[in-house]
């Protein structure tokens, strides 16, 4: 499965510049040189983040690397990437139906070769720096939400934080929600927080044989972001090189 298909990169485009503000121009002569078009930075934000390049890998004669870091982060303080995102989902609400009433959460693990704030010791790597994507799906595996932490940091603390993604929601919410999490999340601290939240839930027994369930899915979903989305796979906010900005994994996924 193509990360991005190309008959989707239009309609984004589309939706993408009509959310773009106003450009103020403040140069006090209104001298500077010509602004970079919107359209060949957005292309090659998307050409970042699929093939996970340094800025400096993919800037040409049509736009600097310069140029993308400063419009990407215009583009984020504006708060675009997040308002592209909540319009996709309710896209997806209307054309297909987020399934909510079934919820999986699990953790995935990336390198983070250049640190960062969010970076810590990988458990799995040598104690390398890496970071940890506390990653929740609906019903079908479509990403609703995720929480970015350290490598070190287990799955099961990072579990409310990532349920509160829901608030996007507001109130379209079904009465029942039942959270699939797999044997790392297997605690009476789970089962009490699940409670409290009013939520049903199917939480994998430690020790036992490995019980998959519908829990596959964010398996699945964890797969494709890293391979088919190489930015993802080092989201180290911090590097003073310019391979990874200091942003969310919010807006390098968007």
């Amino acid at each position: 499965m193509p990360a991005l298909p190309s008959s989707i990169i239009e309609p984004i485009w589309d939706q993408f510049h009509s959310l773009i503000p106003p450009v103020v121009d403040t140069h006090p002569l209104g001298c500077h040189r010509p602004r970079v078009d919107a359209r060949i930075v957005f292309d090659k934000l998307i050409q970042v983040l699929k093939w996970g390049i340094p800025y400096e890998g993919i800037a040409d004669e049509t736009c600097s690397a310069t140029t993308i870091r400063r419009r990407r982060d215009e583009w984020i303080q504006a708060g675009i990437f997040q308002d592209l995102e909540d319009l996709c989902l309710k896209a997806a609400d209307k054309m297909l139906g987020l399934q909510l009433e079934d919820l999986t959460v699990d953790g995935c693990i990336v390198k983070a070769p250049c640190g960062g704030e969010a970076a810590g010791r990988s458990p799995v790597d040598r104690g390398k720096q890496g970071t940890k994507r506390s990653l929740m799906i609906e019903g079908q595996g479509l990403p609703i939400g995720f929480v970015i932490a350290g490598a070190n940091r287990p799955d099961s603390p990072l579990l409310e934080e990532t349920l509160q993604q829901l608030a996007r929601f507001g109130f379209d919410l079904p009465q029942r929600i039942t959270v699939h999490l797999d044997a790392g999340y297997d605690s009476k601290k789970t089962r009490d927080l699940l409670n409290t939240l009013g939520c049903d839930y199917v939480i994998s027994k430690k020790g036992e044989p490995l019980q998959a369930g519908k829990r596959w899915m964010v398996e699945r979903t964890n797969s494709w972001h890293t391979r088919g989305f190489r930015k993802l796979a080092h989201p180290n906010p911090g590097c003073s090189r310019g391979l990874n900005p200091p942003v969310s994994s919010r807006d390098l996924a968007m």
